[in-house]
């Protein structure tokens, strides 16, 4: 029964991250092709409402909702995952000579997360990107800077087990040194906690650029993104404008939600625990 439980498990999360892959790569490949002119200003199709013609309707300057929603989120997706990235690359190197080292280094390291975890979230990510003149680049080391703690936590207290088994006693022994203990002998063991962090950063990612761009200390005003999009909708939401603030946040919501059911579903499956459950 057990077993008949973990495949199942497993088919489920394949399909669920076939299902996200495919949504996702499909949204980045088509926006990052597609041509200017799918949401170019056109002003005689001002406020038109859903329909065949314009499947998510047209904003205040008369441009395609759909093709800039794709666009935008693909935008999105770009600076999410690219600052995701970073940010789990400096977790896992913080993680491991927190816990490897010890000492001066797990001081520093515990210090840093508890000053980046003891700030506003959203605060230090207007700071930062602010400091970094906004845009794009503002915007990706705001979200690149601010992600790591939570990630750095998991990893040390993972590789605070893995230190003291056998064999990395054994190694130690055998005259090896941390620095290779570390790359050696525990880094294969962090990698797969490592993988499913880094899967659950994305959507925290892609939610905090839309956040700050939305405030106005993100992508600028010129530039699709789905945060641009939402924030230029508020102005005529309450006019009956719905559509362009509907359209938008459920595409965000359903990249948010696939990249948060992977992580979750490869957690249970990573989990040598899962099969008890």
């Amino acid at each position: 029964m057990n077993r008949e439980k973990f495949m199942n498990r497993r088919i489920n999360t394949v399909i669920l991250s076939t299902v996200a892959v495919v949504y996702l790569f499909g949204i980045f490949i088509w926006g990052l092709s597609m041509d200017a002119s799918c949401y170019e200003v056109n002003y005689s199709n001002k406020f038109l409402p859903p329909g065949l013609g314009h499947l998510f309707g047209t904003d205040f300057l008369g441009r395609d909702m759909f093709y800039r929603t794709i666009k935008g989120l693909s935008n999105s997706l770009i600076i999410g995952v690219l600052a995701s990235i970073v940010s789990s690359i400096i977790a896992l190197i913080a993680g491991i000579a927190s816990a490897v080292f010890g000492g001066w280094v797990d001081k520093f390291v515990n210090w840093c997360v508890d000053l980046c975890m003891g700030l506003p979230h959203i605060v230090l990510l207007i700071l930062i990107s602010f400091m970094m003149g906004k845009g794009i680049k503002g915007v990706t080391v705001a979200v690149a800077l601010t992600h790591w703690p939570s990630l750095t936590r998991i990893v040390r207290a993972e590789v605070m087990q893995i230190r003291s088994s056998q064999y990395v006693k054994a190694a130690y022994k055998m005259g090896k040194t941390k620095y290779q203990v570390a790359i050696q002998h525990i880094l294969p063991h962090v990698i797969p906690a490592y993988f499913i962090g880094l899967v659950l950063l994305f959507p925290h990612a892609i939610m905090h650029e839309a956040a700050i761009t939305f405030l106005g200390f993100g992508m600028p005003s010129e530039m699709p993104a789905i945060g641009v999009i939402l924030s230029e909708a508020m102005n005529h939401i309450a006019t009956g404008k719905w559509w362009l603030a509907l359209f938008p946040g459920l595409m965000l919501l359903i990249a948010v939600l696939l990249f948060d059911v992977i992580g979750e579903n490869l957690k249970k499956l990573l989990n040598p625990y899962s099969g008890n459950e």
